[in-house]
């Protein structure tokens, strides 16, 4: 029998629990920490602390399958994340769930996925799939899936809808977390939802909303991803309630991956002068005695994960430990490449620009039509009304006021009628772009200032069963997504680099929006309010139901 390998790490360990950092040595052996040691020898100036987690993100988003996404992940100190697999389940359904599971164990990463409880999110999309109270219950029955994944459908929470009730229940009496995604509510609302069972909220905007939320006795994530950008906002919560904060992501494409995770969500915590252990707490403790996970937070008997810090100033991770593994140092992932399988569903055929053609009345000058206006760093859109142009009998976009057409195309029907819309806030001079990543059914999303760009750009997503895509200036370029039309195969750089430059392609397009591929994905969301586009039509929130987009 081959004898055990005993390791141990010098510096200065931060002890989260006890709310000190002393001079000291960690000691593991077969993937667990055997000792924590104080000593007074010690002259190592870097840090030993517990790994990062995120609370809460969807793996999809990264453009990655769970292993790739793990290779760039340690880099930053991430050592686990919990994880909604909504949005292949939408496309999949359970045995996309199943996929993710599957792939996450390839590598030493703790990816804890959940049940989604909202496919579809509601019944006002085409989906690829759904899951009954029964499959839900199915999924929450495996050992390996550790929550109910956020309730999106809100509305139904506080009808209390039966098949949400349910779920809620099942979870529940397995003794698993229900996360919850309450964008908006307040007060009476807020305190019925929390009622209800979901026991966190990623979705908060304001810091008048969290505040709400935390007195129905909820836990909030402060979310800092790609699209919706709530740090600034929440921050002050960091030093009125550290104890029931944690960070997410949400979600995070892959050109931001590279440079960050929940290390960024630190370093700026921290910047604000909000105390460390606090912070650190909320990186880490907090989302692993909320969810239980098992992972180690630097105590003897802890599962072996930590990571090396060059200080409190720059705090750069140097060295991720996983199951006293180390998986990441100097920058340099020591985790495989490994090539994940191509699971899909996409039946969608090429359009033709007059699909996309919206026709009404001829003359008929007075028509107002209802616009959707996308806003910079947020989920949230607002409902404008604006006079409609009128070129030969069909409403056209108006770039002299940022008015463009929005288009959701089937991906699961052939040959579905187009939905058409008109948005504000992209800012694109020419071209179009387009997405088969497009919350939460993943039909295919575009956006663009004429029928016969809008055409090209959604063909060049169907042509490569999923992807994203961006033509204008007499161009076109596509990054293609062949697992489920939501993630590449390919090497997670590569993927970084190719996102980069559509994105920066958009942007010469004249969008001035920070992540306009991100933004454009949550242009279908119909459950994030006010105004959005689903393969069906104009969804109003406030409303729950549909509008004309014009009228």
């Amino acid at each position: 029998m081959a004898a055990i390998k005993r390791q141990q790490l010098a510096g200065q360990v931060v002890d989260l629990h006890r709310r000190r950092i002393f001079p000291g040595r960690v000691e593991w052996a077969a993937g667990r920490i055997t000792a924590v040691r104080e000593d007074p020898t010690v002259r190592a100036k870097q840090l030993i602390m517990p790994g990062l987690v995120d609370a809460h993100i969807h793996i999809e988003s990264s453009l990655l399958p769970p292993a790739e996404f793990a290779r760039l992940a340690v880099l930053h100190g991430t050592v686990a994340t919990v994880s909604d697999p909504h949005e292949i389940a939408n496309v999949l359904g359970a045995p996309g769930v199943l996929h993710m599971i599957r792939d996450g164990r390839r590598t030493p990463l703790k990816f804890n996925f959940g049940a989604p409880s909202c496919v579809p999110a509601t019944s006002f999309e085409t989906a690829g799939a759904a899951l009954d109270a029964a499959a839900v219950a199915r999924l929450l029955r495996r050992s390996e899936v550790r929550y109910l994944a956020e309730v999106m459908n809100f509305p139904g929470v506080l009808a209390g809808d039966p098949a949400l009730r349910a779920m809620i229940a099942t979870a529940q009496r397995l003794g698993k977390q229900v996360d919850g995604h309450a964008p908006g509510l307040r007060g009476a609302q807020a305190q019925a939802y929390a009622a209800a069972g979901p026991t966190t909220d990623h979705e908060c905007f304001t810091l008048a909303e969290a505040q709400d939320k935390l007195a129905a006795g909820m836990k909030i994530l402060i979310r800092e991803g790609s699209a919706a950008r709530n740090f600034a906002a929440l921050a002050p919560l960091l030093k009125t309630h550290p104890d029931r904060v944690m960070f997410c992501c949400d979600d995070l494409h892959p050109d931001l991956l590279v440079g960050g995770h929940i290390d960024r969500h630190v370093r700026r915590a921290l910047a604000t002068g909000a105390n460390k252990f606090d912070v650190l707490r909320c990186a880490s403790v907090n989302p692993v005695e909320h969810y239980g996970l098992e992972v180690g937070l630097l105590r003897a008997g802890d599962p072996a994960d930590f990571i090396v810090v060059d200080g409190w100033r720059n705090f750069r991770v140097r060295r991720t430990y996983l199951r006293g593994e180390l998986v990441a140092s100097g920058g340099r992932s020591r985790l495989p490449r490994q090539r994940s399988a191509t699971p899909n569903k996409f039946k969608a055929k090429p359009r033709l620009a007059g699909d996309f053609a919206c026709r009404v009345t001829t003359g008929n000058s007075s028509l107002q039509l209802n616009v959707i206006e996308a806003l910079n760093g947020q989920l949230v859109t607002r409902h404008l009304r604006e006079p409609a142009r009128i070129v030969t009998g069909c409403i056209v976009p108006d770039l002299q006021r940022d008015i463009l057409k929005l288009a959701v195309v089937n991906r699961y029907v052939p040959r579905a009628p187009v939905a058409v819309g008109f948005i504000r806030g992209f800012g694109l001079k020419g071209g179009a772009i387009a997405s088969s990543v497009a919350h939460d059914s993943h039909n295919i999303v575009a956006v663009g200032c004429d029928d016969a760009a809008l055409a090209e750009a959604v063909n060049l997503v169907i042509r490569h069963c999923g992807g994203l895509s961006v033509v204008g200036r007499g161009r076109s370029a596509v990054l293609p997504l062949p697992i489920a039309g939501l993630m590449s195969d390919r090497d997670g750089r590569a993927v970084a680099r190719r996102y980069t430059g559509i994105d920066r392609r958009a942007k010469q397009l004249g969008s001035a929006l920070d992540a306009p591929f991100m933004t454009l994905s949550f242009m279908a969301l119909l459950v994030i309010p006010d105004l959005k586009l689903s393969d069906r039509g104009l969804f109003s929130a406030a409303k729950w139901g549909f509008v004309p987009a014009a009228g």
